[in-house]
């Protein structure tokens, strides 16, 4: 059974920074796109940062460019989310997710609180 579980969330004062981790198991995403969606109260989740299979391409929306960093280690099965510069409308549960069908995000973790006070 596959399994994605975040990590990292917390509550942090506006301007710092903190770093998500998402850690696959029952199956190797080596070959599979990886991404890191938001979800705010109330909405649907949303698109934050995404990652090729290999890690050399990226892809951020537009809110986020420059001050988050998404990173994977296919040895370790984990992908990562490096955030700074938060401010409190990153506050959301952050969910990791993975591709199984191309261009298809088909598995999603229960997601981590953000939380960034002003």
């Amino acid at each position: 059974q596959v399994h994605l579980v975040e990590s990292g969330g917390g509550l942090v004062q506006a301007g710092g920074s903190l770093r998500l981790s998402c850690a696959a198991s029952g199956r190797s995403f080596n070959r599979n796109a990886m991404a890191w969606f938001r979800q705010y109260p109330g909405k649907d989740r949303t698109f934050v940062a995404g990652i090729n299979e290999s890690g050399g391409r990226t892809y951020y929306t537009d809110s986020v460019k420059g001050r988050f960093t998404i990173t994977r280690d296919n040895d370790k099965n984990m992908m990562y989310l490096e955030m700074m510069s938060l401010k409190p409308d990153d506050t959301a549960v952050y969910i990791c997710t993975a591709e199984g069908t191309p261009g298809t995000y088909d598995y999603w973790g229960q997601g981590t609180q953000v939380t960034v006070s002003s």
